[in-house]
């Protein structure tokens, strides 16, 4: 098969930089005399996993959903309430022991979140266009007014972890351990849908994405795959969810707001649609942009537009493509889809 996304010398160096930086940057940070920023990246490459999954939606699949945060709350969500069965010294519904081991935790979520993108994803795919993202954002909704309403788990003031999710061998307390716990998972989930998105699967979805009813004049059956990507997508934002809860051992009903869906929206959309390794850049650059800017004024987000637009206007594929493509943003903008590369 060949390559999903085709990688030129310079973007291989660009990923091979952009890896040994993350890889550097929880050593780097208390040389400067600033551990705490550990915390910070930590939370980078928690939200470049859940863009990455909206990206497997939005760039390869074109299937715009206002509602991915859903997935990423509903990971959290899992986590908090094994943890407070646990707090409780109480099975879960009577049947499941409430544990506060990783190894049971996180593959919850993400089967949780899975099968909660297969229900929405079997209903949602059903239409497209504006109907796809309004009934996106309606399932979203409804899952951010049920955590809303479950009052034994802290309703609207949410729920607290007394302590991150025990992991065999290391210390989730360490920050620089969880921080590299974190990004091995991104590394992972980067990989598998790099190798799905290269294989027979890929090619129909782009095939999808660019002309649906010519893939099913050639007998191939749309909506199998879209719902695959969906639940796909799904599990690796509930993956970010249960990470970004045990980072911050807290998870609120606003994890599921439909402005959460915006953020990592934005966040794929800074780095560069349908490139994969862009919404990693893009995640990066919006907290950044939000930590730098919020401390220095609470309109941040006024700063934060007219950047989007620029980066939407000259560059082609985002950020991404702006350290990646020879020619310039305005160049490359007039450009057609296949080139681009070196």
């Amino acid at each position: 098969m060949g390559e999903a996304i085709p990688v030129s010398g310079r973007q291989r160096a660009v990923l091979i930089i952009g890896l040994a930086v993350l890889l550097a940057y929880p050593l780097v940070m208390p040389l400067l005399g600033k551990p705490f920023l550990v915390g910070l990246g930590t939370r980078m490459v928690i939200y470049a996993l859940a863009a990455v999954s909206l990206d497997l939606l939005v760039g390869f699949g074109g299937l715009v959903s206002f509602g991915h945060a859903a997935f990423l709350g509903l990971g959290g969500y899992v986590v908090g309430v094994l943890a407070f069965q646990l707090g409780a010294d109480a099975p879960l519904f009577g049947l499941i022991d409430g544990t506060n081991q990783a190894w049971i935790a996180w593959p919850a979520a993400v089967l949780v979140t899975a099968l909660a993108a297969l229900v929405i994803g079997a209903l949602s795919l059903r239409t497209d266009g504006v109907h796809f993202i309004m009934i996106t954002l309606a399932f979203a909704q409804m899952l951010y007014f049920l955590t809303v309403s479950l009052k034994v788990y802290g309703g609207d003031d949410g729920l607290s972890l007394r302590r991150r999710n025990l992991l065999p061998g290391l210390d989730p307390r360490d920050e620089a351990t969880f921080y590299y716990v974190c990004l091995a998972c991104l590394v992972v989930f980067v990989a598998l849908a790099r190798r799905i998105l290269a294989a027979r699967f890929g090619t129909v979805l782009r095939g999808i994405k660019e002309n649906q009813r010519r893939v099913s004049a050639l007998g191939i059956e749309p909506y199998g795959y879209k719902l695959a990507a969906f639940v796909l997508a799904g599990a690796g934002a509930g993956l970010a969810g249960a990470l970004l809860a045990n980072q911050t051992r807290f998870v609120s009903p606003e994890l599921l707001h439909w402005t959460k869906s915006g953020e990592l929206l934005v966040m794929v959309i800074l780095g560069g649609i349908g490139t994969l390794y862009g919404p990693i850049l893009g995640a990066v650059a919006l907290i950044l942009l939000e930590t730098v800017l919020g401390a220095w004024t609470e309109h941040w987000m006024v700063i934060l537009g007219p950047i989007l637009v620029v980066v939407v206007l000259f560059t082609r594929r985002g950020l991404y493509g702006l350290l990646t493509e020879k020619r310039s943003g305005i160049a490359a903008r007039g450009a057609d889809d296949g080139g681009g590369h070196d």
